[in-house]
């Protein structure tokens, strides 16, 4: 079992600083899809907005209720989602995934920034937190696609 002190790493200044400024923290007015993903463990939510252009997310917004690791997770993902194909969001997502659960390397930029998360491997109860907004994005991602196909 891990200490407090593990714990107080855990939550390091740059996590903190990230939780505190999370890109793209406002709904969109209008978007062609909207995804709302829950974490049974611990209860975090974060709803996704989406608006596609050519195969690419041209506009993003998100509504982040989660810890701080949730939170620094949705604010590198904020940061680097606009312009991204759905490929993209989803390689994150499964490179996320594998970091977290495989001591996997840590996923290509534009998200690269996530690597601040390598010590949240130890707590398994958090993972489902940290993936929560790439989750939400590639299942927004696939519901535009499949509305702008109808």
């Amino acid at each position: 079992m891990s200490g407090d002190s593990d714990l107080i790493k855990l939550y390091s200044a740059r996590i903190l600083a990230l939780a505190a400024d999370i890109p793209h923290h406002v709904r969109l007015n209008d978007p062609d899809a909207t995804v709302k993903k829950r974490s049974p463990l611990c209860g975090s939510t974060v709803t996704v907005d989406v608006k596609l252009q050519d195969g690419r997310i041209s506009e993003f917004g998100q509504d982040v209720k989660a810890c701080a690791l949730g939170q620094a997770s949705a604010a590198v993902v904020g940061g680097g989602i606009i312009g991204c194909t759905r490929q993209q969001v989803e390689t994150a997502r499964d490179q996320l995934k594998a970091m977290l659960k495989k001591d996997g390397p840590i996923p290509d930029a534009p998200f690269d920034g996530l690597e601040v998360l390598i010590p949240a491997r130890e707590y398994k109860n958090r993972h489902a937190s940290i993936l929560l907004t790439l989750d939400a994005t590639a299942e927004a991602f696939e519901k535009a696609e499949q509305a702008n196909c109808a």
